[in-house]
């Protein structure tokens, strides 16, 4: 019980900083989740992370479900989900009762600006922090910018290729990288 009381109140903690999205949210698991507390490791963090950005849902909230999980089965999962959940409902439904009255106020228009500057700086640290533990061999870096590519220019493409196709790709291509690892490393035995 005190396992799913830890999970609970760790995730409401971390659901109270939930600015920017999943991956503004990676530097704030980081140190909750493997540094702080040493649930899981940075090598898993992103796996979930990737997990997560490809499954329906918010990636962080999917991540909570993860470690939840991972940590004490379905009850856990339950707890970390509901509390990473518990915060920001509460949070957006007081925002949500009061913005209508002060959304056109140059005070409340700046604070989103600022918010949304903060917001930018979080996720290009996250960008950052998956690049170096992703992006580790030439094979990486030229999966990295072939998928950059199609993404970022798939607007002059005939077809524009959907996110999950991509992914789907990259990762046909790191198996047919590790079967071709595999396959030399065998003819040399």
């Amino acid at each position: 019980m005190n396992n799913l009381l830890e999970l609970y109140w760790t995730f409401v903690k971390i659901g109270c900083v939930t600015f920017g999205g999943g991956y503004a949210m990676l530097p704030i698991l980081e140190r909750e989740l493997v540094e702080k507390r040493g649930w899981t490791t940075m090598d898993d963090l992103r796996d979930y992370f990737s997990i997560g950005q490809c499954t329906p849902g918010i990636i962080a909230l999917n991540v909570s479900t993860f470690i939840g999980e991972k940590r004490g089965k379905l009850p856990g999962a339950i707890a970390a989900t509901t509390g990473f959940l518990s915060a920001p409902i509460v949070i957006i439904l007081i925002i949500a009762a009061f913005l209508t009255n002060f959304a056109e106020l140059a005070v409340v228009q700046h604070a989103f600006a600022g918010i949304r500057v903060c917001v930018c700086v979080l996720i290009v640290q996250a960008v950052l922090r998956l690049w170096k533990g992703s992006v580790v061999d030439p094979f990486t870096l030229v999966l990295y910018l072939v998928i950059f590519a199609l993404n970022a220019f798939g607007g002059l493409l005939p077809v524009k290729l959907p996110a999950a196709v991509l992914v789907l790709l990259a990762g046909a291509a790191g198996i047919a990288m590790s079967l071709h690892k595999a396959g030399k490393a065998g003819g040399k035995k």
